[in-house]
């Protein structure tokens, strides 16, 4: 019997331990809580834009009128417009040193030659504007001062291509130019018509044997170069550095003065070289035709097809 009751508390005991190593389920809560959203509120309802007018305007804004406002913008210097709209451009700058350092050095050739040579030019006006009546001396005089006589002649050139360079930059001829290129231009073309009008002179004086009536000429025409190389200077002043009607104004009187110098040239030519040749009135228009006109004409177009 005690042998019985052994054995069943045993048992017993074993069956124990187990049940105390397993947990109970029983009492653990439920991990997934459904909570009752149906009295919650919607957090976001799409709204219905179908009904929306896009095409409304909102009403213009009229700004409240003061008096202040009515006379300031009445006012000639201080009206309140929409602001100004400045373009910003390259300053390209169109400088007349050129122009300066070369009026300059024609006024200080000048100057040299009016203060070392003063007898000279006084002498040489007299001669040509017929002021005096020991001519045959003063001419004599003239012929024995070669140095003068280049210098002015140097002058003349110079003055003469600047004069030209002037006239073409006003009416827009050889842009494609430096002002350096077309004055040295002007300068080596005119230097070469009346060297090669002189050399031509020199041959027909000495085939037709009028040596003395082609001098006279020739001393006539190359003293009248050195008075339009004089007088060209103030009216190269005022077209370098003036514009507008001033300008316009002294570009007619040049031009005037220079066409009356061209005129009296062939007068006193005609009455000089008629004296010592055989020459009437015709053939000296002949002459003017072929050696003062038509090389005129061609080289006016040998310009204005270079340089137009």
């Amino acid at each position: 019997m005690k042998t019985t009751c052994a054995v069943l508390f045993l048992l017993l005991l074993l069956y124990a331990f187990p049940a105390a190593a397993q947990r109970d389920s029983g009492r653990i809560t439920d991990t997934v809580l459904l909570v009752d959203t149906a009295g919650l509120p919607v957090a976001a309802v799409a709204a219905d834009t179908a009904r929306l007018d896009t095409l409304v305007i909102p009403p213009p804004l009229v700004p409240e009128l003061r008096f202040d406002s009515i006379v300031w913008n009445a006012h000639p210097f201080f009206r309140f417009d929409s602001p100004l709209r400045l373009r910003e451009s390259r300053h390209v700058v169109h400088g007349k040193e050129s122009l300066f350092y070369s009026t300059i050095g024609l006024l200080l050739l000048f100057a040299l030659v009016r203060n070392v040579f003063g007898r000279y030019l006084a002498d040489l006006f007299r001669l040509f504007f017929r002021a005096t009546l020991k001519q045959r001396q003063a001419k004599d005089q003239l012929l024995q001062s070669p140095v003068p006589s280049l210098l002015l002649n140097l002058l003349f050139v110079l003055s003469a291509a600047l004069f030209l360079n002037l006239i073409f930059m006003r009416f827009g001829f050889g842009s494609q130019y430096s002002f350096w290129q077309l004055m040295g231009y002007m300068a080596l073309g005119l230097a070469l018509i009346y060297t090669g009008k002189f050399i031509i002179l020199k041959i027909v004086g000495w085939i037709f044997g009028v040596s003395d009536g082609v001098d006279s000429y020739i001393f006539i025409v190359f003293t009248a170069n050195k008075i339009i190389g004089m007088l060209l200077l103030p009216f190269v002043v005022l077209l370098a550095f003036t514009g507008g009607l001033t300008a316009q104004v002294a570009l007619s009187l040049s031009l005037v003065l220079l066409g009356s110098i061209y005129l009296y040239r062939y007068f006193i030519s005609w009455s000089t070289v008629q004296r010592q040749v055989r020459l009437n009135a015709f053939h000296f228009l002949l002459y003017l035709l072929a050696f003062e006109v038509v090389p005129l004409l061609l080289i006016n177009k040998v310009l204005f097809r270079v340089l137009g």
